[in-house]
């Protein structure tokens, strides 16, 4: 007997605001959907303007922002502030929750309490939370107290010790049936899309032809209905080892490092500030207080 998939939660979307609604749709329509990091309020901004549909304020920040080895360390208090500034960005795309490790995984009333605090307290518009299983009925109590909610299967960063460290997922049948299993069920539990990290193509294809809600694709091959990639990464930022399916669109990093070792050499050779970033006072005001400052310094040395 098939399970029916439960409806994602609804969502009141604010004006201009891409409805969630509008992603399944777009799948119908084979328009693909674009997703990216951001992790502050000019990353928001700038990902709106460039026309992304999804904001990803990801638990990625533990590395590319915050300087750990790993996802694990990012608390719900950073990932709030992340958040919060993510949404006062970015104003169509959908802003969406990483509920880092910890936040989900003890209770379901943990990840309830937890995801509706992403939405009363830093504005996102939906959480995401990683694993299927036993986290099947996280997704059930979150849709259930209204969030809607983003999967995420495949290589799962919270839990990549016990996957045997960062690699591809599914790579033989058995796995493969697994993944589909999970996807399907993720599904019927009411998230209202999907990703696939580190995928085989192949698997990546078929669990996005079987399922009605969206896929977005992380190494997972060009049939998701979506794509992800981390700001970082793409841009040149994160000095760390890029995985195998990153596409670095940008080398900003080496941009900013120009930059930063201009100015450096610019202030050691007195060649910044000049004139024009500085600013005057009439000849008046400042002959009033060369004097003022003069009977200052006098009645200072004779009080001592």
């Amino acid at each position: 007997m098939s399970i029916r998939p439960q409806k994602p939660a609804p969502a009141t979307p604010a004006p201009g605001k891409l409805p969630i609604t509008e992603l399944a749709d777009m799948k119908t329509r084979r328009q693909r959907i674009v997703m990216v990091t951001a992790y502050d309020a000019p990353g928001g901004r700038l990902a709106d303007e460039a026309g992304a549909d999804l904001v990803l304020v990801g638990d990625s920040a533990a590395m590319t922002v915050l300087g750990h080895d790993s996802t694990v360390p990012a608390t719900m208090d950073e990932m709030l502030i992340l958040t919060r500034a993510v949404t006062r960005g970015a104003s169509r795309p959908l802003v969406i929750a990483d509920m880092p490790f910890g936040s989900f995984q003890v209770s379901d009333e943990d990840a309830v309490r937890n995801a509706i605090r992403f939405v009363k307290e830093a504005g996102a518009d939906a959480v995401k939370l990683e694993g299927a299983g036993v986290m099947l009925s996280r997704v059930r109590a979150i849709v259930a107290a209204g969030v809607p909610v983003m999967g995420h299967i495949g290589l799962t960063p919270q839990s990549a010790t016990m996957l045997g460290g960062f690699k591809a997922q599914g790579r033989s049948a058995e796995k493969a049936i697994a993944l589909l299993r999970d996807a399907r069920a993720l599904e019927a539990a009411g998230c209202f899309s999907l990703v696939l990290e580190a995928v085989p193509a192949p698997v990546a294809a078929r669990i996005t032809d079987e399922l009605a809600i969206p896929t977005i694709g992380i190494g997972a091959g060009a049939d998701c209905d979506g794509q992800v990639l981390v700001w970082h990464d793409l841009l040149g930022l994160y000095d760390g080892r890029a995985a195998r399916f990153v596409k670095r669109y940008a080398d900003v990093g080496e941009t900013i490092r120009a930059a930063l070792a201009e100015y450096a050499a610019d202030v050691r050779e007195h060649r910044f500030p000049e004139e024009q970033h500085t600013y005057s006072m009439p000849d008046g005001e400042l002959a009033l207080f060369e004097s003022a400052a003069s009977d200052q310094h006098e009645h200072a040395d004779d009080r001592g």
